[in-house]
Order: structure tokens, then sequence, then C-alpha cells
């Protein structure tokens, strides 16, 4: 992608009254692709500007992860006359997204059936906890992650309910919000009419289950409690060797057989039971103590090299360090450093696409509270700054 080619959205505004993650992170996606964010934020900021340790030089590692290629406006919409500069800010977007409780919006007077009645066009996306029809709950990640069922299904079989280590609802709910964001432009594109979106991060959790709610649905039966193991696969999970632990992805019958030459497990090989992958999942224990007596007394990169050599999947666990150095990381520049006004020098991860063979370009850095808040009503609105203060 030539350096002067524009991106795929852009031209299009977006007006981002979301604060936290969930919200931000869908923003931060259409804006990596190239829209023009305008993040509108109370004068205490977004919540998330006092979240910490640790602070870059006052300001908030978590704030600037999730809210760059985003300018600041700071409006006061407990006042009217905010209000109304905020419904011309609406009237000037493609895309409004919002994730207060529900009920909040409709209260300020900048709900989707007010701000769509005033421009057919506009695309509203609205994320909460459970729904827009719940609107007595307050949904936070770890909530939703309980809710959701999703804790229970990342323990291990000896350990308490475990939270995801990312907050994944957030997360899931961002990007669910971006993926029907793309859908309703792409179609308001020939219609001229946008959507009214509803995106709930127990939703979003759920949508993740994938193959483990089908096979709830098939059995009735709850999946129990796996750990790092595949719960329909064998043998597929972690294993501890001498220096540390692995991953291995067995997945067909002709892996398994490879597999154990490569361990020197010509006993597993034989043994019919694990001939097949139902055999090896029903006789998992056994196997999993099998496999792992070959794997304990040789090293990582040891059996790494086996694997490779007999086209086994394998893999480290790395820590965050050592993934981003990792060439695995490097190679795709997954790690990129930018200047910001405040911070100085700090790193991001990058966009994890390549469109055209090239990430999605770092335009604007995490913005300082109402950083933007003349040069966006100038842009979007045509006033000035005189005629702002007189409002």
């Amino acid at each position: 992608m030539a350096a002067s080619a524009p991106l795929p959205l852009a031209g299009i505004r977006v007006l981002d009254f979301s604060q936290a993650l969930a919200g931000p992170y869908c923003t931060m996606l259409l804006g990596d692709l190239g829209a023009d964010i305008v993040k509108v934020e109370p004068p205490s900021g977004d919540h998330s500007r006092e979240w910490g340790p640790p602070f870059i030089k006052g300001e908030s590692s978590y704030f600037l992860s999730v809210n760059r290629n985003k300018r600041s406006v700071a409006l006061d919409l407990k006042n009217p006359a905010a209000v109304a500069v905020a419904t011309e800010l609406a009237m000037a977007s493609d895309v409004i997204v919002e994730n207060f409780k529900p009920g909040t919006m409709a209260r300020l007077g900048l709900d989707a059936e007010k701000l769509q009645g005033m421009k057919a066009a506009l695309v509203y996306a609205s994320i909460s906890g459970f729904g827009q029809n719940q609107p007595t709950l307050a949904g936070y990640d770890q909530i939703a992650q309980g809710t959701s069922g999703m804790m229970s299904m990342n323990a291990t079989p000896e350990g308490p309910p475990t939270k995801v280590g990312v907050p994944i609802g957030d997360i899931a709910a961002g990007m669910f919000a971006c993926h029907a964001i793309l859908a309703a432009l792409v179609e308001r594109a020939s219609t001229g009419t946008g959507r009214n979106i509803d995106v709930a991060l127990n939703d979003s959790l759920l949508a993740l289950f994938t193959y483990q709610a089908g096979r709830f649905f098939a059995t009735g039966e709850v999946p129990s409690q796996e750990g790092n193991h595949h719960p329909t696969i064998a043998p597929y999970g972690t294993y501890p060797v001498r220096d540390g632990f692995i991953n291995v992805a067995v997945a067909s019958d002709p892996q398994f057989l490879r597999f154990c030459e490569a361990i020197h497990a010509p006993e597993l090989a034989g043994d019919p039971r694990f001939a097949s992958n139902a055999d090896r999942q029903a006789g998992r224990a056994e196997l999993n103590r099998a496999i792992e007596a070959h794997l304990r007394d040789e090293t990582r990169e040891h059996w790494l090299k086996r694997f490779e050599k007999f086209g086994i999947p394998a893999g480290p666990i790395l820590d965050i360090e050592e993934a981003f150095a990792s060439p695995l990381a490097t190679s795709r520049q997954m790690r990129v450093r930018i200047d910001h006004p405040k911070s100085g020098h700090i790193n991001q991860v990058a966009a994890p696409w390549k469109i055209d063979g090239e990430s999605s370009a770092i335009r604007i850095p995490p913005p300082l509270l109402g950083q933007h808040t003349v040069e966006v009503i100038r842009d979007w609105l045509g006033h000035d700054a005189k005629e702002l203060g007189e409002r």
C-alpha cells in the first residue's frame, strides 16, 4: 500500500461518546482503518485516564493503549449548550458509538431514536454489559465473564473459576460492534439509511463459545473445566519439559503416529487404547502421563526442533516480553513507537491486519483531554473559537 493511499474508512466521521474499553477499542479499530474519530469526554475525562499505575509522565498507560487515532473534545453533557454542540456534531457524523448504561443517552437527548429521526443515514452503535433491554444492569468485563460462563470454562480441573487474563468481554464486544458498524456502512452506501446496533458483552462472550456451545447443545452436558487441554482432541495441550512448558497440537491419527516417532514412543503408537482420536480422548489422562514421561528430560528447544522435523504442530509458551521480542511479532512489526505530546516516546501494539502488505499507520497519538475541541468544532461545524466561547 503506497504511503499516500487513503485508508479504507478515510472520510468516515465517527462521534465517540464511549469510555473505558469496549467502546474505545471499537473506535480505535475504526480509527486504525482511517475513520476520523472524535472522542467526546466530560471535563473530568474518560474514566480510564485515571486507571493506573503505570502512568507515563502522568498519562495512564491503560488510556494510551486504546485511544490512538482519535481527537478529543471536552463537553459537559449536563449543560444544555454542550448537548446542543454534541447534537450538531452528531449531525455532521456518519457513526455514533456509545457505551453508557442503557437509558443514559435518552436522558441526555442523544439517543438513537432522536438522532436518527433527525438524520436517517446515521449508524448508531450502543455497547453495554447485557443489552439495551436490560437497563438496570451495569456491565463490566469481569462481571460478564462470570455471567456468560467464560470463567467456568477458563478454569483448571482442580482450580476455581478464573477470568481470562485480558478483558476479553470488552474486547470481543468492541470487535463485534466494529463488524456491525462496517456492515451497516456498506448497506448504507446503497440504501442511504443507517442502522441501530445493540452489542452486549455477555452476548459477545457467549458467541465465542462456538464448538463448546455446540457440544452442550448436542449432549446437554455442561463442559468440564479442561485447563490447558483440548476437550475433543488428544494429545492437544500443554506439556512440561526440562526447562519449562510447550504446547503440542496433534489433530489427526497420522500426526499421532509421527508424534510418537518424534518422542521415541513406539509403544504408544501401537497401543490399541490410543488408536483413534476418540480412543485417545477417552484415555487422555493415561496418555498425557505417558507423554510427559517422554518429554520431561529434554529442553523446549530440543523438542521444538524435533517436532518441526516430524511436522508436528508445536510452539513455545512465551511471556509478553518474549512474545513482542519474538520474530513472530517483530517480522510483522507488531510493536510500534510513536511520539505523544506529553508522554514522549511510547510503544503501541500495531493494528493486527496488513492491508496491501502494510499495517495501518498511527496518524494521531492518544489525545490529551480536550486537546482538539476548538479544532473539531471548526473542522466539523465551521464555528470559530469565538463562536464556541459564546455558547
